[in-house]
């Protein structure tokens, strides 16, 4: 590559270029923001530019440009040097459509490079020997988060199914999690996420049908009754998709009807077609398809960590049951251990 050297002179002249260039463009992003200021920071983008150009054609080549410049001083480009005033995005409305309450259907991420999930465990209703064995494998694994992946609390008191009056109150229930969350950071110390089960939204349906006047008062939140009992832990609602690096994690009652094929991990894979984990059918499964490019998707199915032969459901295809996922970036490694009689398989 040639050097070239500049002698004084050309370097004063380069110099006093940039000044004016830059003059020259500090004196038209000048005249774009009081356009700005004048028309209202919600005008559109192009609009506005059609505007400026309609009255200085002198000065800007197109309206291009000018739309150019106004992104400029509105933080929008990289050029930071005549930045006026951050404003976010516009949402794109050019009919002025009347607002809409539509959802944001976002998924949640997971920060985590170790990551044990505990699913199912319907306190108070959960198996102490089989968390007791989950917790001594999980130990040695010094996961950094823990997911507790929906159903972690039974809400037996307010299903709307015939109840048993002499089980437990939703107090006691309720003092039973708080005392397992403190077991929890005790044991492992590391972030918690509660992700919201079908039996947790037992409680708003509970207030939706018999108590629809305190509905919105933040004392009565299930997020809020949840936090006061366990501080610190951070809440996954609105049925959202996980994110733990590439996999895709929901508790298993996002998709609507019944759902509980002979082999659930195979059944989630018809679903959602892409590699995932779920719990909420109580059993331990796996499912692996390859595309014709040879690409890979694996699907899984965790086992519960509560009671097997429930009253209302003595009969059935549980097993106990946890998942450890190494993550690194959005590779990630899934351990997805099945408990019988005490052990692990």
């Amino acid at each position: 590559m040639d050097i070239v050297h500049l002698s004084r002179k050309e370097k004063i002249q380069m110099e006093v270029q940039k000044e004016l260039m830059a003059k020259k463009a500090q004196t038209k992003a000048d005249l774009c923001e009081s356009y700005r200021e004048k028309l209202g920071w919600d005008m559109p983008t192009l609009k506005l530019a059609r505007i400026i150009y309609a009255d200085n054609k002198m000065l800007f080549p197109n309206v291009e440009s000018i739309r150019t410049t106004l992104r400029s001083i509105e933080g929008k480009t990289h050029n930071r040097s005549i930045v006026r005033k951050e404003i976010p995005n516009r949402p794109l409305n050019p009919y002025n459509l009347p607002s809409s309450d539509e959802t944001i259907y976002e998924p949640f991420k997971i920060d985590a490079k170790k990551l044990l999930v505990l699913s199912d465990i319907h306190i108070p209703y959960h198996s102490i020997d089989s968390i007791t064995v989950a917790f001594d494998w999980a130990k040695k694994e010094k996961p950094d988060a823990v997911l507790l992946n929906g159903d972690t609390l039974d809400f037996f008191g307010l299903s709307r199914y015939s109840k048993d009056p002499k089980k437990r109150s939703i107090s006691s229930e309720l003092e039973s999690f708080k005392d397992f969350i403190n077991i929890i950071k005790k044991t492992f110390g590391s972030k918690i996420y509660f992700k919201i089960g079908n039996h947790e939204e037992r409680y708003e349906h509970f207030l939706w049908m018999k108590a629809g006047e305190i509905i919105g008062v933040d004392e009565f939140e299930i997020a809020n009754i949840i936090k006061a009992r366990a501080e610190g832990i951070e809440i996954i609602g609105d049925k959202r998709i996980m994110k733990a690096g590439g996999l895709n994690i929901i508790h298993g009652h996002e998709y609507p009807g019944a759902f509980s094929p002979v082999n659930i991990a195979r059944g989630l894979f018809t679903k959602g077609k892409v590699s995932a984990m779920q719990g909420h059918n109580h059993q331990t499964s796996e499912h692996t398809e390859t595309d014709m490019n040879g690409s890979i998707t694996t699907t899984w199915s965790i086992g519960c960590l509560s009671e097997l032969h429930p009253l209302y459901m003595p009969l059935n295809k549980w097993n106990h049951g946890f998942a450890f996922v190494e993550i690194d970036g959005d590779n990630f490694e899934v351990k997805n251990k099945r408990i019988y009689k005490g052990k692990i398989l």
